[in-house]
């Protein structure tokens, strides 16, 4: 049985969820609710016991020293609450449960059955967990956030996306559905980040999915200097961007085909439709998932987010891939002519060269699929 002493009695409360890791692409989410918890002053009521969620081989605990004491911070998930005394400009006060940790390391169901233990103990209403994916979206564009359940009176009641998703899951799904069987209404909202420039943070998509939760809950949220930092984070990456053709003509191609594309077509089925792709090709190995690394075969600003933000570093030099720009792909076409057209002599004699010649080279192959 929990029991919670020195915790009030809440207001309609709605307990709002993120995790470091798998589900949490440039840290957008986790920075949401951390943004939250820093605006409203959450003062942290409970954490999870460290030893029965996490392996510290995984997730380290950090050493640190307090006015010369050496002391130990474990990574756990910590729950804290806000009162929120202005929700919507009613006047009408609203509390938040705020859960921030790191996605656990083992134990999903335990792990999922003491939130809800919380959220029974505290009368919460609903549950929103956020993340954030990676995705084929041009960071130009204002950033697609989704919101999903599996209830279908919820998504019809609140204009959801009911989720149709199959394949591997991180801790967002787990919970929801956990949320689900308990007959606890909870949502997801999952923000597109660009996947060549997933480096945290984006406060750009921090930003897009603070403001879906204020229209979702129907509050105010008071943002501080976030909308500043996501204009200054999308000029940094500008700036990287053009200093690379490559990388700006395929952040080019993103914007003409989300510009093209039907609004009810690019919003919340084409991003989940995405977001099983995305999964399908990174599923198989330790790291990958929504925040894992992108693939080196399209171009990518790997050093946008790095130190204090995107304005640092250079990008590297995407390798050859489907997203050669056309340019590149035909002066590479003719030099390989004019090479068959040398070297025919020596073929006709010896066949090795010619042999060789004849074989298509990575980036043909590349262009080919393109």
């Amino acid at each position: 049985m929990i029991e919670l002493e020195g915790v009030p009695e809440l207001v309609d409360p709605v307990m709002v969820a993120a995790f470091e890791g798998w589900n949490d692409a440039g840290d957008a989410a986790s920075a949401a609710v951390g943004h939250l918890e820093a605006e409203w002053k959450g003062e942290v009521f409970a954490a999870l016991d460290a030893e029965d969620y996490y392996d510290f081989q995984v997730n380290r605990p950090h050493v640190w020293l307090d006015g010369g004491v050496r002391k130990v911070t474990w990574p756990t998930t910590r729950l804290s609450v806000v009162r929120v005394d202005d929700a919507g400009g009613k006047g009408k006060p609203r509390d938040l449960v705020l859960v921030r940790g790191i996605e656990p390391s083992m134990r999903w169901r335990s792990f999922c059955n003491e939130l809800l233990g919380f959220a029974h103990e505290l009368g919460v209403e609903m549950v929103v967990v956020m993340g954030a994916l990676l995705g084929d979206t041009p960071h130009t564009r204002p950033v697609p956030v989704t919101g999903m359940t599996s209830d279908p009176d919820l998504a019809r009641t609140m204009n959801l996306e009911e989720s149709r998703y199959e394949g591997p899951t991180g801790i967002v799904g787990i919970l929801q559905e956990a949320c689900t069987h308990a007959g606890v209404p909870a949502v997801s909202l999952w923000a597109a980040v660009p996947h060549y420039v997933s480096q945290p943070p984006n406060p750009k998509a921090t930003l897009a999915l603070l403001n879906r939760l204020e229209d979702l809950l129907g509050m105010r949220i008071p943002l501080g200097e976030l909308a500043e930092d996501a204009r200054a984070w999308q000029l940094g990456v500008d700036q990287l961007a053009a200093e690379d053709s490559e990388v700006a003509e395929y952040v080019q191609s993103l914007e003409e085909a989300r510009d093209t594309a039907e609004l009810p077509e690019a919003s919340g089925e084409a991003i989940a439709k995405e977001f099983e792709r995305y999964l399908q090709r990174r599923d198989g190995g330790p790291g990958t998932g929504p925040t894992a690394g992108t693939s080196d075969s399209v171009p990518s600003l790997r050093d946008a987010g790095s130190g204090t933000g995107p304005g640092r570093g250079r990008p590297a030099k995407p390798g050859a891939g489907p997203k050669d720009s056309p340019k590149d792909t035909a002066e590479d076409k003719a030099s390989e002519d004019r090479s068959e057209k040398n070297d025919s002599g020596d073929a006709g004699a010896s066949g090795g060269r010619g042999s060789e010649s004849s074989e298509p080279s990575d980036d043909s192959d590349d262009s080919d699929e393109t």
